[in-house]
């Protein structure tokens, strides 16, 4: 039995021949190909999937049978936006490659679809803001290094890394100088063409491949020599089981003050000032607020006690339900953030809030390069939500345009077509089936 297998690996028999020794040793098609490994290793030999590729030669796939061949990827992702796309990517790329293994860190998602090797950090991750950020810059440096050891001593195929570009971009600079061999992917790209475009050279020379999910980002990364494909918007997959049969209550105002508690505590006290002041002059309107977990929904309900509305002004507190509210509510003051797409894409008319710490603010300011801060206008390239930013957000504004917008039916039907025109361009559903097509074909072409 050992000299047929050295046989084979000095000489380099042809496919026929190999497909005849393999028969011959492993059986017919169709066979329990692992039983038949099982009953190789008792001959002292492992014979397992990355042997099969090492060897070069198909002793299963010679008579119709691939070899199955394992493949290693690495995976980030840092908030729980990027937890959700993770996830639905892994699902996409096991389907595609079933023999995959694998690692990194996210959330309780993608630990669910990756195993135990990938650990769940979103919750102590998803900061925001420069000054939060640095006042958590210690625990940060340790789990970068604890990450980047970790990668180096595993040699993964290939480094997937989601949105989240403070950590991920460091990372992978940090990988292509230890990995030179590593191919790393960048899926949801870094909106550096806003805050920094003199990072996309550097980006260029350090990943293999960035898919993008918006159209206009293709050209920007593909003019620095950054091989680029645009895979469409995740959100149109994720959004299409969320859709209802209802009709939109006339008297229904709806409330988004986002997912994170700071965001949350800044401007949902100003949500429910605005609507005391609606109420006042319309008592038949109705608010309710959506809540990203019962941990806010509680901080929530205390705001609302505290603001000591009238009896007769009741905000509904729901949690998780900001994607039924945005099809059932005529309009909406919406978080700036994934929600406006998302309101966009549901075909909700709605103003925009954005609200930071003023150091951080006035940082952005200096940084950030692009004439609107909602993604809904960045993507149609013109204002087609009302943007309410840092002293604008008041609830005086909020008042003013969502009373007009209640009242005025040619003015929101018009906002409605606008908005439906501008999602359009977020592509056709598959997104994630893409984006893991192309991940699978850089790790196939790898192992030719």
């Amino acid at each position: 039995m050992g000299s047929d297998i050295d046989e084979l690996l000095t000489s380099g028999p042809s496919d026929d021949a190999l497909a005849e020794w393999g028969q011959g040793r492993f059986g017919e098609e169709g066979d329990d190909i692992d039983a038949h490994v099982k009953e190789f290793q008792v001959f002292g030999f492992k014979f397992q999937a990355n042997d099969c590729r090492k060897f070069g030669f198909a002793v299963f796939g010679g008579w119709g049978r691939k070899a199955r061949v394992s493949h290693s990827i690495y995976i980030i992702a840092g908030e729980v936006s990027g937890d959700t796309h993770g996830a639905h990517l892994m699902d996409a790329m096991s389907r595609q490659l079933p023999e995959l293994e694998f690692r990194g860190a996210g959330g309780p998602a993608m630990r669910d679809a990756g195993g135990d090797g990938v650990t769940d950090w979103v919750e102590d991750a998803a900061v925001m803001g420069f000054w939060e950020v640095l006042k958590h810059y210690r625990w940060f440096k340790c789990r970068f290094y604890e990450m980047l050891d970790e990668v180096v001593a595993w040699k993964p195929e290939a480094l997937v890394l989601i949105d989240y570009p403070g950590f991920n971009l460091r990372f992978a600079a940090a990988v292509r100088e230890r990995l030179p061999e590593t191919k790393i992917i960048y899926y949801i790209s870094p909106q550096v063409w806003a805050w920094n475009k003199g990072r996309i050279p550097k980006m260029a020379e350090v990943l293999d491949l960035m898919l993008c999910i918006f159209p206009f980002e293709k050209p920007i990364f593909e003019s620095a020599g950054l091989e680029t494909q645009f895979v469409g918007h995740p959100l149109v997959d994720e959004l299409e089981d969320q859709r209802e049969q209802v009709t939109r209550a006339e008297d229904l105002v709806g409330l988004f003050p986002g997912s994170r508690e700071r965001e949350v505590n800044r401007l949902f006290p100003m949500m429910v000032e605005a609507a005391r002041r609606m109420h006042s002059h319309y008592p038949d309107w109705r608010y309710e607020a959506a809540a990203a977990s019962k941990k806010l929904e509680g901080q929530m309900q205390v705001m609302i006690e505290e603001a000591k509305l009238p009896e007769s002004c009741e905000i509904r507190l729901k949690t998780g339900n900001s994607h039924s509210l945005m099809q059932r509510a005529t309009c909406g003051v919406v978080a700036s953030g994934t929600a406006t797409l998302e309101a966009a894409a549901l075909g909700l008319p709605y103003c925009l809030v954005y609200k930071l710490a003023w150091p951080t603010y006035a940082l952005g300011k200096l940084l950030v390069k692009v004439e609107y801060i909602g993604l809904v206008n960045i993507l149609a390239g013109e204002g087609v939500v009302e943007e309410l930013v840092q002293s604008d957000a008041d609830p005086g504004h909020v008042e003013r345009i969502l009373s007009r917008l209640m009242t005025d039916r040619e003015e929101r039907e018009a906002l409605c077509q606008r908005l439906e025109r501008t999602a359009s361009r977020l592509g056709d559903p598959g997104a994630h089936e893409r984006a893991a097509q192309a991940i699978v074909d850089v790790l196939e072409l790898t192992n030719k």
